[in-house]
């Protein structure tokens, strides 16, 4: 069975995942620039830079095989802090002196193409199939962390359960 037609991976046919493909190619032509000298700042940077981009695929993975709410909420999140940090990452290139740092403008373009991809991602999320978030982060609108689960009144006979 490939990809296409495997459930577990279609996630890998969505326009944001390819987009988050793109997105990590770039980076990594942009890290392939940057010399491999132990503990300098630079290859923190591109170490940091190439986890972003790596993040970005694992939690959209995440995300949509969890397909609770909470779960899909809370790796929307950590999507977004690794695009809102990958963003960042030129200014940090900059001050420690890469000589390519204008190639990240391919980044920016790519983050902002992300960005509208996931705002549209994120609203087709379905807010009905949830587990009350009881942290209180990722419940969908109108649930708190105090409110009752729904699911306690679901009767369970154990004299008839299956053993």
């Amino acid at each position: 069975m490939n990809y296409e037609t495997n459930p577990v991976r279609a996630h890998e046919n969505f326009a944001i995942y390819k987009k988050s493909e793109e997105i990590f190619e770039v980076v990594q032509q942009i890290a392939d620039l940057i010399p491999d000298k132990d503990n300098t700042p630079l290859s923190q940077i591109k170490a940091q830079m190439l986890e972003d981009a790596m993040m970005i695929q694992a939690k959209i993975a995440g995300a949509e095989g969890g397909d609770i709410y909470d779960i899909r909420m809370e790796n929307a999140a950590i999507i977004r802090k690794a695009a809102r940090d990958l963003m960042l990452t030129s200014h940090s290139l900059k001050i420690f002196g890469f000589k390519e740092v204008e190639y990240f403008d391919i980044v920016y373009g790519l983050l902002e193409d992300f960005r509208l991809l996931f705002i549209d991602w994120v609203a087709g999320f379905d807010q009905w199939n949830y587990i009350i978030d009881r942290w209180g982060l990722f419940n969908p609108p109108g649930i708190g962390p105090h409110d009752k689960d729904p699911n306690n009144d679901i009767p369970f006979d154990t004299d008839n359960s299956i053993d």
